[in-house]
């Protein structure tokens, strides 16, 4: 399947939302990263989303270039013409994006959407997100409500975050503490700035104790049930059943019991990085350790170009990294649920 176009990205999360599952949304730094997501959903027959950060959009284009913007058009590019062999919908979206990065990483990919729409062509990327839980909220919130005018115009689905994610991630690192979870007094604040989709479609990052990172299971104090107190506190002054689409961050050590409620919730996007990238390096150092006296030149030898070829512990990588995501398609119950079936 092509990459979604803005009608099935919709319908996608309506689905999600109604049967109570959510997207995987898998991080990538390279196109190997990117098929080991690809065979993952795949593989899970799930619709999915990919993603990219901003420094990994620098990374893929490349250590002596570091440009955001060519990093992720070089990338979607990429992706649109691979993902069309998968007979899964794929959406494309670029993650957390900071106030002092919006010039020079989402305004400049919005507007590159905007004039392919404008071609009679589909957006470049589904969606995009602003974070701005690094400033006050009534700022976070004006700065969204311009950026949802500029989506909007792209065909494009906003991302916000309102409220604060904990540990570090792209160089962006919040402390863990009360400020991790969204009130309902934001949330109402929220729709009251950006509507419930007449000005535009959003999802929003509610937090409920997230935190970014590496965690053992149940040592992250989540509490999702924030999550329903502001679903049905925005839903009973706008007359409307669970009218928020919903982003789970900072996932990771997760229990799964805290996972299924924030779905029952309306959380139809969650976020998975840390573990990924553990289970695509994890078969590389298998693979080195094992084949120690292949890969490298010991004692004047020659090594074995069978070890060191990089497809073949590239190929473990990926495959390690796909599993992980079939896994978590599992535990977000949207294993078998694509549109394409």
């Amino acid at each position: 399947m092509p990459i979604a176009s803005p009608e099935a990205y919709a319908e996608m999360l309506d689905r999600a939302k109604a049967g109570r599952y959510a997207y995987p949304a898998i991080n990538v730094t390279s196109s190997q990263t990117l098929n080991a997501a690809l065979k993952g959903f795949a593989d899970a027959e799930s619709d999915g989303i990919i993603q990219v950060s901003t420094g990994g959009a620098e990374y893929l284009s490349g250590p002596s270039v570091k440009d955001m913007v060519t990093g992720a058009v070089a990338f979607a590019a990429y992706a649109h013409e691979v993902a069309k062999k998968y007979p899964v919908n794929i959406a494309l979206h670029t993650d957390h994006c900071p106030k002092d990065k919006l010039d020079k990483f989402v305004r400049p990919l919005m507007a590159i959407s905007q004039e392919r729409v404008k071609n009679g062509q589909e957006p470049l990327f589904q969606s995009h997100m602003w974070d701005g839980s690094a400033v006050p909220v009534a700022e976070n919130l004006e700065i969204a409500e311009q950026l949802l005018v500029e989506a909007a115009k792209g065909k494009i689905v906003l991302e916000i975050e309102v409220g604060v994610v904990g540990g570090e991630e792209d160089g962006v690192e919040n402390a863990i503490n009360d400020k991790l979870y969204t009130t309902v007094e934001d949330g109402l604040a929220m729709v009251d700035a950006l509507g419930l989709g007449e000005k535009g479609r959003y999802m929003a990052a509610l937090t409920f104790g997230n935190v970014h990172g590496v965690y053992k299971p149940g040592n992250v104090k989540l509490r999702p049930e924030i999550l329903n107190e502001i679903q049905e506190a925005v839903g009973a002054k706008y007359g409307k059943e669970k009218p928020l689409s919903l982003v789970f961050h900072g996932g990771s050590g997760s229990l799964l019991s805290e996972i299924r409620e924030a779905l029952d919730y309306g959380v139809v996007k969650m976020n998975i990085d840390t573990d990924t990238q553990y289970t695509f390096s994890r078969p590389v150092a298998d693979h080195m350790f094992r084949n120690y006296d292949g890969v490298l030149k010991v004692d004047g030898e020659v090594g074995n170009k069978k070890m060191y070829d990089p497809r073949v512990w590239g190929k473990a990588a990926e495959a390690g990294m796909a599993a992980r995501i079939v896994e978590a398609c599992e535990h977000l119950r949207s294993t078998g649920t694509t549109m394409t079936k």
